[in-house]
């Protein structure tokens, strides 16, 4: 039997383009996205970079916690203020999600 051999893959060939595949400040890669008629930026943060910083996801309106990773959209004409933090299965999801999320009685409201 003769040994593994452990090659890098041909460029272009892992299903994302160069042009999405950029190093953020967060470490993740960043891509554009089509929904609801707009282009959206989406960038895919890893966990680490998040210490100490808790999130609402607008997909579920439950918390993501520090040290998980998730995905920060925003739609690309516009700015900071803009940007959302969503779970990775929310934001796979949000086109099956209904427009209005039910929050339980005892749900705090921000």
């Amino acid at each position: 039997m003769s040994p593994r051999r452990n090659r890098p893959k041909a460029a272009g060939s892992s299903g994302r383009s160069a042009e999405d595949d950029h190093a953020g400040r967060y470490g993740g890669w960043q891509s554009t996205e089509s929904w609801q008629g707009e282009d959206w930026s989406v960038r895919h943060v890893a966990g680490a970079s998040t210490e100490g910083k808790t999130y609402r996801c607008p997909g579920c309106d439950q918390l993501i916690p520090s040290g998980v990773p998730h995905v920060v959209a925003w739609p690309e004409h516009a700015g900071v203020d803009d940007r959302r933090h969503w779970h990775k299965a929310c934001w796979n999801a949000k086109d099956r999600r209904t427009t209005r999320v039910q929050r339980s009685r005892n749900a705090p409201k921000f």
